[in-house]
């Protein structure tokens, strides 16, 4: 686990928007920056390579193993907030 999440080891929005943005990019007509915990992130602009692209991120920033099985149900931010942070409480 990086020093920048060794006191705090729980994934923000903030955190997930950056990851989201370096990974994937931003699609140019979203305000990842609005409220959008509960959109789904195709309608974010977000598919599925896009999505595992932030996965591996965020398991590789946050020294976390996260398995397929964590994408499953997983449809909007929330979601993968909450299962993220599942699995860094159990680490």
């Amino acid at each position: 686990m990086s020093d920048a999440h060794a006191t705090a080891p729980e994934l923000t929005v903030e955190d997930l928007t950056g990851i989201m943005r370096s990974s994937a990019g931003e699609d140019e007509s979203v305000d990842l920056d609005g409220d959008i915990l509960d959109s789904a992130f195709a309608d974010l602009g977000y598919d599925s390579l896009a999505l595992l692209e932030t996965v591996a991120r965020i398991s590789r920033d946050y020294g976390v193993e996260l398995g397929d099985d964590v994408l499953d149900g997983v449809e909007t931010p929330r979601d993968l907030l909450t299962a993220v942070n599942r699995s860094l409480t159990a680490a």
